[in-house]
């Protein structure tokens, strides 16, 4: 029998039973659906992922104090200084947002012989500049003479900067009343670090640093919020707890990062600055590295580790690297991934049963057709690929069915704060599986058809 002539036979066969096969293929409908949309989200989650960590370096390291997991201590609120973790490693800079003062720091063993841990780490010279000091000092709290240590000690560093945040009243530009803004104390690098761009301007320079200058760079929403315009927030003028700062420059929009915390909503000042003007001495900073080399991130968070421990003692410091944050957040998203293809297999098995139960009923019920075709000379084979071809037929029209639910259902998955990337590759790959669903499991009632003896299909009752 030609081709033509099986599928027009094909075809009579699926127009007369339109009920039969819409309801034959609704697994394949399903089960393409979700392979759709499986793909779909797994891809918006990777780009949201991507989107989050845009502005981490894989090689950064984050050193914080939490006096919460001090040796001894007892931690008592204070007034405004804080933040909210190190944003390079993942949130916002700056460290506790209570503000507290830190008791702790004892005497301490010097650092003469001292040797980080690894095959990193050199002969140290001596006990750092202003070791005694800072271990004699009643508050426990990270300094740029801290940041200096990790610097010159610990080896395979490419850049070293240290930042602040804390919560200030912001007044000016067309705000009617001051409004509560995220302040970041930061040094000139620290754009650098966190890859953020400039739309305006230019960010804050080791100039403003050193001459403690009121000057500020806005972040995109900050500065639209405030002024209206990103335009009008250049060269302005806005007012941080009543004093006058101007603004440098306004910095590309980032969206959310992997905390929740945008840099979109902060006020960026030079970090001394903050410190004479906000916070005085009591803020609890963040120190951030980059590494040169990302495979040694490990070696040297326990080389900072040391470089601390010997100029406090008994302290316990935070230290997190951006990578294990971005890996992990990858993870996750592969393994919801996964957990949806194994689902959308399952439905396609459960689709493919269903076409072969229902093959199996036709061809019980056309045995005395295969019985006739076979006796005016249609061979196995013809007989085989005609029930073949059905089974394809079915399942193509379902992968079909469910490639358009996938497309309809897309803006109501969306509505869930759910990010949904469709392709083209995606489509093709539902209709793909739906298509070698129904022939894998239509070809043993094919087979069975195909093997049928005519004078018994014919005497069928």
């Amino acid at each position: 029998m030609r081709l033509t002539e099986l599928l027009r036979l094909v075809w009579i066969n699926l127009v007369q039973n339109k009920s039969k096969v819409i309801l034959t293929s609704f697994g394949i409908v399903v089960g393409a659906a979700t392979i759709m949309l499986v793909i779909a989200i797994g891809q918006g989650g990777k780009m949201e992922v991507a989107k989050q960590f845009k502005n981490l370096n894989a090689g950064a390291v984050d050193v914080t104090y939490d006096d919460s997991n001090a040796f001894g201590r007892n931690s008592e609120p204070g007034s405004g200084a804080g933040g909210m973790g190190g944003f390079p490693g993942g949130n916002f800079p700056g460290g506790g947002f209570d503000g507290s003062a830190r008791r702790g720091g004892s005497s301490g063993s010097g650092m003469g012989g001292f040797q980080p841990e690894g095959t990193m780490g050199g002969i140290f010279p001596g006990r750092p500049e202003g070791a005694d000091e800072r271990i004699n000092q009643e508050a426990v709290s990270l300094s740029i003479e801290d940041m200096e240590d990790i610097e010159v000690f610990v080896p395979g560093l490419s850049d070293v900067t240290i930042s602040f945040s804390t919560k200030a009243d912001v007044e000016g530009g067309e705000l009617e009343s001051s409004t509560s803004y995220t302040i970041a104390g930061v040094k000139s690098n620290y754009a650098r670090i966190s890859n953020l761009d400039m739309v305006l301007g230019e960010f804050l320079t080791e100039t403003n640093e050193e001459g403690k200058e009121k000057v500020c760079v806005l972040g995109y929403s900050a500065a639209r919020e405030i002024f209206g315009s990103v335009y009008d927030a250049y060269d302005g003028t806005l007012y941080i707890d009543g004093r006058p700062y101007l603004v440098g420059g306004v910095l590309e929009e980032m969206g959310s990062v992997a905390s929740g915390i945008s840099p979109d909503d902060a006020v960026f000042i030079p970090y001394e600055t903050g410190i004479k003007y906000l916070t005085g001495t009591n803020v609890s900073p963040t120190i951030t590295v980059i590494a040169e080399d990302v495979s040694q991130v490990e070696m040297i968070k326990k080389n900072i580790k040391t470089v601390l421990t010997d100029s406090y003692p008994n302290t316990e410091f935070t230290i997190s690297d951006a990578g294990s944050k971005m890996e992990a957040a990858e993870k996750s998203n592969e393994t919801l991934t996964m957990l949806l293809i194994a689902m959308a297999v399952i439905v396609f098995m459960v689709g493919g049963i269903g076409i072969m139960n229902v093959l199996f009923v036709s061809v019980k019920e056309r045995t005395n057709e295969i019985g006739i075709l076979k006796a005016i000379g249609c061979s196995r084979r013809d007989i085989l690929l005609e029930f073949v071809l059905e089974a394809s037929c079915i399942s193509l029209a379902g992968a079909i069915l469910g490639v358009m639910c996938a497309l309809g259902i897309t803006p109501l998955i969306e509505q869930f704060s759910v990010r949904v990337e469709l392709s083209v590759f995606g489509a093709l790959l539902s209709l793909a599986f739906g298509v070698i669903t129904g022939t894998l499991f239509g070809f043993y009632p094919a087979y069975k058809a195909s093997r049928l003896i005519p004078v018994v299909a014919l005497n069928q009752e």
